[in-house]
This record gives C-alpha cells, structure tokens and sequence, in this order.
C-alpha cells in the first residue's frame, strides 16, 4: 500500500528485493521512481531491467457519452534500463491483468461506491485477504487442467498442498 512516490517505491522494491533468491527480470511503465530506486537496491547486475511505456492517442470520438472511456494505446516505447532483459518477457500485462482482476474482485478499489474504503488499514487489509484467498483457496482453472485435480496458484508454486477453505484462512488471524 503506498502512493506513486520515490519513497513508496524504495519501500515496495527493497521488499520485494529481500524475498528473492535468484537474478529477475523486471519491467515497469513509464512511471519515474523505479528509475532511481532500482539500480540503488539491485545493484550494477543484480537485475535485467526494462520500461515500457505506452502512448495513447485522442480519443476518435467526441460523442460526450464517451467522455469516461480510454483513450487507444497507439504504440509502445520499450527501453532497456540495465543488463539484458529478453525482449520476449518485456511486458506488463501479468500485473495489468491481476490489477484489473483486483478492481473487478474488490469494489474497494471503485470510488463513489458503498465499498469505497475511507481508511487506508481496511484497505490494507481487504487487499490482504483477497490475494490470500485468490493464490490458497481459489482454484483456477488453466492451473486445475494442467494439474488434473483443483489447483491454486499457490500449490502450483509449492507453497500449498491443498486448497484453502475460508475457514482455515480466517483461523490465520488467532
């Protein structure tokens, strides 16, 4: 949880540095932070990094019932920022997608709603227990076919040997 600020990014990539092991590709948008933050934490070659930014054009319609709808992405822009990232994995769409699944998951994330949250430790904590309850108790189903039995992200990782019940995830909290 955090704001779009050189600071919250620190703090979000240092995290994220310590809880891993082996070299990683990383890729982010245009968004500025990652650039000074990065190379500070994951050093000259600890990394294969690369900024994709997306350009979008005016929207085609001035029809005002439009006025909400996005604009059309009308290319990319992909720099390699350290080392050598594989221009195959030079993507966001993995976290465009889980952050699109968060929206439509949680109504949190949808202002002028009546789920709308007014303070930032009911947020943390229903972004929390979504993403426990989305990788250990919700099987999917490209993981479940490639499996053959119910499968979570989570036990697809090996993190899991079952699929959660919410009863077991709310025990978590004694």
């Amino acid at each position: 949880m955090g704001e779009r600020t050189n600071k919250d990014a620190y703090v979000f990539l240092r995290d994220l540095h310590s809880r891993l092991n082996d070299r990683v590709q990383l890729t982010t948008d245009g968004h500025c932070p990652s650039l000074t933050v990065i190379e500070p934490l994951f050093g000259d070659d600890g990394v294969d990094f690369a900024m994709l930014h997306k350009n979008y054009g005016q929207l085609s319609d001035p029809n005002p019932e439009h006025t909400y709808s996005p604009a059309g992405c009308t290319g990319i822009d992909v720099r390699v920022i350290a080392d050598n990232p594989d221009p195959a994995l030079i993507s966001t769409s993995y976290v465009e997608r889980q952050n699109l699944t968060m929206r439509m998951g949680m109504r949190r994330f949808t202002r002028l709603t009546n789920g709308f949250s007014k303070k930032i430790e009911n947020h943390a904590h229903a972004v929390s227990l979504h993403f426990m309850h989305y990788n250990f108790a919700r099987p999917h189903q490209t993981l479940t076919k490639k499996f053959g039995s119910p499968t979570t992200p989570a036990m697809a990782a090996g993190k899991a040997d079952h699929v959660s019940s919410t009863w077991e995830i709310a025990e978590l909290l004694d």
